[in-house]
């Protein structure tokens, strides 16, 4: 990551199975990006992030679930445990990333740039799992939402992204 990020194609990432990823190989698609937790009421929303996954990926969306273990320790699982989960359950195929942290001293510095970009209810704190950052084609941050935020309700916005 460069000192001054300009977009999150600036960051690198890690892979649920620990492969670095610099996620400049999203660059030109518009993102939508997650934390997610397996244990959560808002835990079925991994269906609606599927659904738009896989209605819009060939139009250029990636859907990016960052799982977070800091909200009601509702992600306790181990990488392989929170893959299975996500396949078996919700056959998700969006790409899946390490554990992180979102909030605090030890907050992945892409969540510390998305929190410093959109601010939310609770200022540039994450409130919960499955807060969403909308991610235009140049890697700009373009709306930030709620977890009560239904996925499929972000279908018009993201059609407007991908033009």
């Amino acid at each position: 990551m460069s000192k001054t990020a300009g977009s999150v194609f600036d960051f690198e990432v890690e892979t649920l199975d620990g492969r670095p990823m610099r996620l400049a190989e999203f660059a030109g698609k518009v993102l939508l990006i997650v934390n997610t937790a397996s244990q959560c009421g808002f835990t079925p929303q991994y269906a609606g992030l599927e659904r738009l996954y896989r209605t819009y990926k060939d139009r250029g969306l990636e859907v990016l679930g960052f799982p977070c273990n800091q909200f009601g320790a509702q992600e306790p699982g181990s990488a392989a445990e929170i893959g299975s989960f996500c396949e078996k359950n919700y056959g998700v195929t969006f790409p899946m990333f390490a554990k992180i942290d979102v909030n605090g001293e030890d907050a992945h510095p892409l969540y510390r740039f998305l929190k410093s970009e959109k601010t939310g209810f609770m200022g540039s704190k994450i409130k919960w799992n499955f807060t969403k950052f909308l991610v235009d084609r140049d890697g700009h941050v373009r709306a930030r939402y709620a977890s009560t935020t239904k996925p499929e309700s972000l279908a018009g916005e993201i059609e407007n992204l991908l033009g």
